[in-house]
């Protein structure tokens, strides 16, 4: 049998994989569709609609643009889910385009700002070549780091606070229960920025204080948090530089979100200074998803999608459970224990104890 044939009755053997071009499409569709949803945030679309409907004309007005081009815009919101079109003209909101809403407790609009913001999409304009170097080209594009970039842009700054808070909000809901907080005296939570997980910890906990450590820019919102959840009498901020040195006196050292921003040298020395002031009784607990050791069919892209802008923008990555095993060691830690948080939740929980 000549090659060519050989391909033909493999491609045509029962069971073999079929090419889907349209996927490769629709794929490449997917920086059109994240634009499609920042200009929804852009243009105030879910707060012009509110809870009932619309029609294109109405919202063109309340934004000031060209109905037409918002009609089409209301289609593609459509098709992508986060509105629906209840009669010929008339628009709605679904559940899940309600989340752009400025006014709801658990807005993403500022989650959808920062991640569709030119900031963090330049680098990605350069991913070929921090895929060759293994180095972010954030610092190349902007000629600084990206955290000292937002040091020198306030508003930017607020705007990427904004958005970690709002990303943490889901976990917030659901770790405060899903893990003995209780046990501890005082939790330290490392680079935990405007205080959001940590409020909803002393609010489950009452007989718990907390410590939100971070730099002076993470830490802006971080008392206007603890005073609307009702616990700034046991919570403080304390600012400062993780590399250099974490505050002492917690017996629960946490970090969500912190690790897989750095790399692994940053990443052990961050942790070692958790080690260094850590009573023997006393634990780390990083809130992180884990990769599995090989990709599994079906698996969901975001964590590798998330890797990749760990390795464009900060010089970061995300882990394995090896890795993480590897970086608690090197830190001074014991192997540590894995959790999972309850569905929908991606996170792990990876609890620490001090080696001896």
């Amino acid at each position: 049998m000549a090659t060519g044939e050989a391909e033909r009755g493999a491609a045509g053997a029962p069971g073999a994989e079929v090419p889907q071009p349209g996927s490769v499409v629709q794929l490449m569709f997917g920086a059109m569709a994240a634009r499609t949803v920042y200009t929804a945030v852009e243009l105030g679309i879910a707060d012009l609609i509110g809870e009932g409907e619309s029609t294109p004309e109405a919202v063109a007005e309340g934004c000031e643009a060209e109905p037409r081009s918002v009609h089409r815009l209301l289609r593609a919101l459509t098709a992508l889910g986060l509105l629906q079109e209840r009669r010929q003209g008339v628009f709605a909101l679904t559940a899940t385009g309600a989340l752009l809403g400025t006014s709801r407790p658990d807005s993403l609009a500022a989650f959808v700002r920062m991640f569709a913001d030119p900031v963090m999409l330049r680098a990605w304009d350069h991913l070929g070549d921090s895929v060759r170097s293994g180095a972010p080209s954030f610092d190349a594009v902007f000629g600084t780091d990206f955290f000292s970039h937002l040091k020198q842009h306030p508003a930017l700054s607020a705007q990427f606070n904004a958005s970690m808070s709002q990303g943490s909000r889901l976990a917030a809901a659901v770790l405060p229960g899903a893990y003995d907080f209780g046990r501890f005296r005082t939790v330290v939570d490392v680079g935990g920025g405007d205080g959001t997980l940590l409020a909803a910890i002393l609010r489950e906990h009452p007989g718990l204080r907390g410590v939100v450590y971070d730099t002076e820019e993470g830490l802006a919102q971080a008392a206007g948090t603890f005073a609307r959840a009702g616990v700034a009498d046991r919570a403080s901020c304390v600012a400062g530089d993780f590399f250099a040195s974490v505050p002492e006196g917690g017996d629960l050292y946490l970090l969500k979100s912190v690790v897989h921003d750095w790399n692994d040298e940053q990443c052990t020395r961050i942790l070692g200074h958790c080690r260094a002031v850590l009573p023997p009784e006393g634990r780390l607990l990083l809130v992180e998803p884990t990769l599995p050791a090989v990709v599994p069919p079906g698996a969901p892209p975001l964590m590798y999608l998330s890797d990749l802008n760990m390795l464009v923008n900060l010089g970061g990555r995300e882990r394995t459970e090896e890795d993480f095993t590897a970086l608690c060691r090197a830190a001074g830690f014991q192997a540590p224990v894995f959790s999972s948080l309850p569905p929908p939740q991606a996170f792990r929980l990876i609890e620490a104890a001090p080696a001896d």
